[in-house]
């Protein structure tokens, strides 16, 4: 994997060469629009609203509307005058509890890796967060936007992630609380039951981008029937809406879980089963 920044962390006097890599891999899978007749590809053209003329690259410019209609020209030197010093240094302003951030603030991941001698520094700074349950809070600058980013100890090494400025999050208080209502004892009892039954140890390979293998199965489908139909996958079906008994579906939804991890339990003595007396 090809590294996007090369830089170093610093905090106080205390200086760590780092190579900074994407922590996310994601082939999203790209279509084209096409005229229907003949598959022919549509383009797009930079067409001015007056006159509907098109306009090449060197002739645009870019405006910030300020008024209904009324624009304000910035140039590229506008843009230079702000001071986004492209330092290849991830500063630490300062350090937090990471239960005190709001987890939404956290934005995109990247791995950072130490670069030759700097294991040592390296290795201090990610204990040290991790036994004290803290983060480092940075700025950065990455090409030529200037982030908020957060330094937190990921298993043996140590993750930046691009945070979101508190003033970009939209309020919570513009959203629709639920009313004052006091769940029953019964119906709170059942809830954490259920909440039980449904615990499991957290496996990450259990959880699969269903949706892009579903679509990469229909297109490979087309292929095979050379462009034409493919019969469509069978749906599940979906209950209809409705007001619904809240302590009936909780008792439902225990007894399924209940049985459902004595059904698991059962297979996983099954196989070992199996496998003893195989050996």
């Amino acid at each position: 994997m090809r590294p996007i920044w090369k830089g170093s962390i610093s905090f106080g006097l205390v200086n760590i060469p780092i190579t900074l890599y994407p922590a996310i891999r994601r082939e999203e899978l790209k279509f084209h629009l096409l005229r229907a007749s003949d598959f022919s590809p549509i383009n797009y053209k930079r067409v001015a609203e007056a006159d509907g003329k098109e306009v090449p690259w060197d002739k645009i410019v870019k405006g910030y509307e300020y008024e209904k209609g009324k624009f304000i020209v910035l140039k590229d030197e506008d843009f230079r005058r702000i001071d986004v010093e492209a330092t290849q240094t991830i500063v630490i302003e300062s350090f937090v509890e990471l239960s005190e951030v709001n987890p939404t603030l956290f934005q995109k991941p990247y791995y950072m890796e130490p670069q030759k001698g700097a294991d040592r520094a390296y290795v201090l700074l990610r204990d040290a967060l991790a036994d004290s349950g803290k983060i480092g809070i940075a700025r950065v600058v990455i090409k030529t936007r200037r982030y908020l980013a957060a330094v937190k100890p990921q298993e043996k090494g140590l993750m930046l992630e691009l945070m979101h400025f508190p003033d970009e999050m939209v309020d919570v208080s513009e959203f629709r609380t639920p009313t004052s209502v006091t769940p029953h004892k019964k119906e709170l009892e059942m809830a954490r039951t259920l909440i039980k039954g449904m615990n499991v140890k957290w496996d990450p390979a259990a959880y699969k981008d269903d949706y892009h293998e579903d679509l990469e199965k229909i297109i490979e489908a087309k292929i095979k029937a050379g462009g034409e139909e493919a019969p469509p996958p069978p749906k599940a079906k979906r209950p209809a809406a409705k007001i619904i008994d809240l302590m009936s579906v909780l008792q439902e939804s225990v007894e399924a879980a209940t049985k459902g991890k004595s059904q698991g339990k059962t297979a996983v003595k099954q196989r070992a089963h199996r496998k003893r007396k195989a050996g």
